[in-house]
Parts: C-alpha cells; sequence; structure tokens
C-alpha cells in the first residue's frame, strides 16, 4: 500500500545555511511517497534518498527487500519536487544540505503516524551523504531528532567538522574501494569521528555497485579526490586549495568557481554481483536488527 503526501521543506543551499539562517532560505513543498508493509504495525520505517541520478531500479530493489521485511519505506522526491532529474554534471542545483531538511520535515511527519515506530534512514550517493551527515549532531539539534539508524551507499565523505559530536544510532556504511566519484579514503578519514559506525568495504567494486549497470564512464560527473572541506564551530565551510590557500563553500557562486578550478571531472559506475547481492541481505538485516521492535 503506498499513500502520497507532502512535506514543507526548505532549499539551503549548503550546511552553512542550515546552522545559521534556516528559516531565511526558500520554503518548498517536496512529494512523498509511504510504502506500508502487511500487518498493523507499528512498523519501523526507513526514509530513503536518491542518488544524483534520481530514483534508479537498484534503489527499489533494496526498497522491496525492506517491505517485505516488515518495514515502512518513505521515499523522498527531492528532484521532482524542485524540477530536477539530474544533479550529476553540477551538484548545485539539488544539494546534500536541501535533501537533510527535506529527510528530517518526512521525519517530524512520521513521528506523528501511530503506524510508525523507529525511523532509519538510506541513501545513495548523494542521498548517501544526507544519510551519513544526518547523524552530525549539530544538524540534529536544529533539523529534528536523531534517526535510530543510519545506511549510506557510497556517500561523499569530504567534509570534515570542527565539532566532532554525533549521533549514537547505529551507522551502516557501504562501499566500493575502486569507486572513483566519492572515494573510499574519504569516509576511512571520517571514520575516527564516528562513534558507531560499521564501514563494510566491497574489493575491486565501483560507485553504484548494486546496481546492474556495465561498467560505464560519466564525462562530465563532479567527483572528489582527495581535498576535504571544513565546517567551523560557526558552521562556514571552506577548503584548501593550491598552495594551502583556504576558501570559502558557503555560496553558489563559490563552490562553482572552485569546481571549474579543481576541473575535478569523470567517474564510473558498474554493477557487482556479489556486492549487490551481499549488499541487499546486509542492509536488510542492518534495519530489522535495528528498526524492528520484537513484543
Amino acid at each position: 500500500m503506498v499513500e502520497r503526501f507532502q512535506i514543507t521543506s526548505r532549499s539551503p543551499f549548503e550546511i552553512f545555511h542550515i546552522l545559521t539562517c534556516l528559516e531565511k532560505t526558500p520554503e518548498i513543498k517536496i512529494e512523498s511517497e509511504l510504502f506500508l508493509p502487511e500487518g498493523k504495525g507499528p512498523f519501523g520505517c526507513v526514509i530513503a534518498l536518491h542518488g544524483s541520478k534520481g530514483w534508479a531500479n537498484h534503489h527499489q530493489d533494496h526498497i522491496n527487500g525492506w517491505l517485505n521485511a516488515g518495514l515502512a519505506v518513505c521515499k523522498v522526491h527531492s528532484f521532482s519536487s524542485r524540477s530536477i532529474d539530474s544533479t550529476v554534471d553540477d551538484q548545485l542545483t539539488v544539494t546534500h544540505s536541501m535533501m537533510l531538511v527535506d529527510a528530517f520535515r518526512a521525519q517530524s511527519i512520521l513521528e506523528k503516524d501511530p503506524r510508525i515506530g523507529k525511523i532509519g534512514i538510506a541513501g545513495w550517493s548523494l542521498g548517501g551523504t544526507v544519510a551519513l551527515y544526518s547523524a552530525w549532531s549539530p544538524i540534529i539539534e536544529i533539523l529534528g531528532n536523531p534517526f535510530d539508524a543510519h545506511l549510506p551507499f557510497y556517500p561523499a565523505a569530504h567534509i570534515r567538522p570542527d565539532i566532532q559530536n554525533w549521533s549514537d544510532s547505529p551507522v551502516l556504511i557501504l562501499h566500493g574501494d575502486a569507486d572513483d566519484w566519492t572515494p573510499l579514503h574519504l569516509v576511512e578519514g571520517l571514520m575516527p569521528q564516528l562513534p558507531n559506525a560499521i564501514l563494510h568495504i566491497y574489493q575491486g567494486a565501483h560507485h553504484s555497485f548494486d546496481c546492474q549497470y556495465e561498467l560505464t564512464y560519466l564525462p562530465k560527473a563532479v567527483r572528489l579526490r582527495k581535498r576535504t572541506a571544513r565546517i567551523n564551530k560557526n558552521g562556514r565551510m571552506s577548503g584548501k586549495l593550491f598552495l594551502g590557500i583556504r576558501v570559502p563553500l558557503n555560496e553558489r557562486w563559490q563552490r562553482k568557481w572552485v569546481i571549474r578550478i579543481l576541473r575535478n571531472r569523470g567517474a564510473h559506475v558498474e554493477g557487482d554481483p556479489m556486492a549487490r547481492e551481499d549488499s541487499l541481505v546486509r542492509g536488510k538485516e542492518f534495519f530489522i536488527k535495528n528498526l524492528i521492535q520484537i513484543t
């Protein structure tokens, strides 16, 4: 059974705007779908966020598995609600910050639904970034309550907050070591900050390892390399360029300028049958363990 509803959300460009001036950012209605399994509930629920190409078949494969396991799933349509199909080539039209607000606003609605129990969050790539940084305490303090579990698939983990306070909820990160779009080493560098995180690595697996695509090169995809972005205690984001020069990254024009200078373009996607099968099972078992209440 599916129920459609709208979320009143906001469109902050960067995390800086969430932390300092959220109520001044544009308001928007976000379409969402709540899928309910058979039974009476209350059901554990997964809020699901798509990647830079929007919703795809492999996302639905995971969702079907969660539903079959007795979990509810809320699909958030962050792109189509903003009249965007894809952000592969720019990453600036719909950002992880906008999707963070969408996710927490969906949570605030679902918390009031008597059919819903514990609430987790999952996302792929861009949505994986949301699923990961939604565990950062300063964001939680402004946007809502902690999620009960976080499942990021191959997230961009390039943000390094000065305030290293995170939720105590469990985090399972699934990532491939051949990923050249959102590289594994960025996740590995963040792991010491995360109190209850497990990183499961798929050897030889590319970005979108849980899809069924053949190896495909996306020449315009905005990729990450070694550089990280810092968020200071005042919420301002910055990054180091050449010769250690630090530049602000809080506004759209600043990010656009840095993308042009760095020319970080081109990345691969490829399905990996073994990694795909394992992730379908591993992700489902993670949510069963952490979201389903045994009575």
